[in-house]
């Protein structure tokens, strides 16, 4: 993968195959370019399209869930039998079975863990059923990496984030990921006036690799297509941190 001086990468979404060709370029290739499972009817649907996207990205794609959905789960996990991509998406519960059918252990399967209101703990209950129980597994955010490796997972993707709503809990996460050497992918209302600041966070706290996620914030509404210049601004940030 292509991380600007090794660690930092943008993960933003592909509109078109032309956007993402648009925005993979704007970011001068340091960019993962999202394709959400949720917006195709089948896997089968996703794996013919999919496969496009990951050559003109050169294995840049991220095969996404959407919105965090949990119940593409199982689609994001059948894709990965087939679309050998750099990065995907995936709920707590569903990493084991991303890993095992991507097949090897160099592209990056994320971990998706939520804010629990407490600065130090996560809740790792993010699965399709998990997710509405009703008492949401709360954990030590050390304990959470540990098991995340267990299942063969390359980092934590901290969603929602509500962009700076949960700054000290995401200090907390950072400073973990710091001290167990795992990436951190901060996700969920990050736009071109915080982002900055969230990167800043993550870096001071000496995470080795860091993946931001900015979606919706720079998506132009009536194209539905990222605007490159968007990616431009937010690579110069990237330049300036690192």
């Amino acid at each position: 993968m292509n991380f600007y001086k090794d660690r930092v990468m943008l993960n933003v979404l592909g509109g078109s195959l032309e956007n993402a060709k648009e925005v993979y370029e704007a970011g001068e290739k340091h960019v993962l370019v999202g394709v959400l499972s949720a917006n195709y009817p089948s896997v089968e649907a996703a794996v013919k399209d999919m496969k496009v996207y990951n050559e003109v990205l050169e294995g840049n794609l991220s095969v996404g869930l959407g919105g965090g959905n949990p119940a593409q789960w199982k689609a994001v996990g059948d894709i990965a039998k087939e679309v050998k991509a750099n990065h995907y998406n995936q709920v707590f519960t569903a990493v084991s079975y991303t890993r095992a059918n991507v097949g090897n252990d160099e592209a990056f399967v994320n971990c998706l863990v939520s804010p629990s209101g407490e600065p130090g703990k996560v809740i790792i209950s993010t699965g399709p059923l998990s997710k509405d129980a009703k008492v949401p597994a709360s954990v030590d955010v050390h304990t959470a990496i540990a098991m995340i490796k267990d299942m063969g997972g390359s980092s934590i993707k901290f969603f929602p984030m509500h962009g700076l709503a949960c700054k000290e809990e995401l200090k907390a996460v950072a400073k973990a990921c710091a001290e167990d050497d795992l990436m951190l992918e901060p996700t969920g209302g990050i736009d071109l006036n915080n982002f900055e600041e969230i990167l800043q966070i993550i870096l001071d706290a000496g995470v080795k690799k860091v993946i931001p996620h900015v979606y919706s914030s720079i998506i132009d509404k009536e194209t539905g297509n990222t605007r490159p210049e968007d990616v431009k601004t937010l690579l110069s940030i990237i330049k300036k941190l690192v």
